[in-house]
């Protein structure tokens, strides 16, 4: 009876032990998850809204967890602060222009709180400082916001339904360029008069590259004509030579218009009866009257050469004629001396 006693109670006592050690592990556990055994700081963050948070959750930083929510409790009349519990390694990460926001564990998890942000020109965080806050979406402003958009597509896929029914109806220019046949042969055809349009402007362009070459080809008047000033010069002044002989040419045909009229004024006078030449020119009788005077001239010139002849003859008058014979033999002789 003692030795079935004795078994029971070493059996019973191993069976404490082991659950003695259980409860010891699983302690350290839940501590080392908790980060209870770790030495930490405390950092304070105040909040309009914690959306559930409560003591316990985890804190995070870039992605790592670094401590635990301590205390929350109300702050202000609609503010809450949070209290948590920062390991002591992670505190050279972590400066004093960081911030914090309320977040969750996935879509429904636990709520847990993000530290973001920070710059390296700050300190580090101490104990007892307060971070700056963000709010963050909630779970209801998220559903929201997710149902708006379905509304939103919704809307977006009932249009294009109704576009869609449209253009198979053949409602519209769409609709019409691809149900109509008659439409799609003129859209081709355009689309064919573009191309050859296409091309032209190539070749156009081409021709035009051709003749900017020439143009940069050193030699020919093109680009003497673009590059030298003198031949452009030179050219100024032909132009403007032309310009004066055009000039000038105008004025000749002035000239000879006004010659001609002046003719034509002169023309009209000499076949006018009533000035002196229309009648010397036109009137017979006064032509026979001008003959019958000339000869009577001729005739009195004949009588009067004849009267000088005699007169010379006259002893009278025959030392004048001798004495002015003399005087023009010796203004010969003086001139051909002169001469000499």
């Amino acid at each position: 009876m003692s030795t079935e006693s004795n078994k029971r109670s070493v059996i019973v006592g191993i069976f404490v032990v082991l659950g003695f050690l259980i409860f010891l592990a699983g302690v350290f556990v839940l501590g080392g998850q908790q980060k209870r055994f770790t030495r930490s700081i405390r950092v304070i963050a105040v909040f309009k809204d914690v959306a559930g948070l409560k003591a316990g959750n985890n804190v995070w930083f870039s992605g790592v967890k670094i401590g635990t929510v301590k205390r929350v409790s109300f702050f202000s009349t609609a503010q809450v602060e949070v209290d948590m519990d920062i390991e002591q390694s992670s505190q050279q990460y972590i400066r004093k222009d960081a911030s914090a926001t309320i977040s969750s564990d996935g879509l429904i998890g636990n709520k847990i709180v993000l530290i973001t942000g920070g710059t390296p020109n700050h300190p580090e965080v101490e104990e007892g400082d307060r971070l700056r806050t963000q709010e963050a979406l909630s779970s209801d402003q998220v559903l929201e916001t997710l149902q708006e958009n379905n509304r939103n597509l919704l809307r977006v896929t009932n249009d294009f339904k109704a576009l869609v029914g449209n253009i198979r109806r053949g409602k519209g220019t769409v609709g019409a360029v691809l149900t109509d046949s008659m439409v799609a042969d003129n859209f081709k055809r355009a689309m064919q008069n573009l191309e050859k349009a296409s091309e032209n402007t190539a070749s156009v362009t081409r021709s035009v590259s051709r003749f900017a070459s020439k143009l940069n080809s050193p030699g020919t008047l093109a680009n003497e004509l673009v590059t030298d000033t003198t031949v452009f010069r030179r050219l100024s002044r032909s132009a403007s030579k032309l310009e004066g002989v055009a000039n000038s040419a105008e004025q000749t045909v002035g000239n000879l218009s006004q010659t001609s009229e002046n003719i034509n004024r002169a023309s009209e006078k000499l076949n006018n009866t009533n000035s002196p030449l229309g009648v010397l020119l036109t009137d017979q009788e006064t032509a026979n009257n001008l003959r019958a005077t000339l000869r009577n001239l001729n005739s009195g010139t004949v009588l009067l050469n004849e009267d000088l002849k005699a007169a010379q003859s006259n002893f009278l008058l025959r030392g004048f004629f001798k004495k002015r014979a003399k005087e023009e033999a010796k203004r010969k002789a003086d001139s051909t001396a002169a001469k000499n």
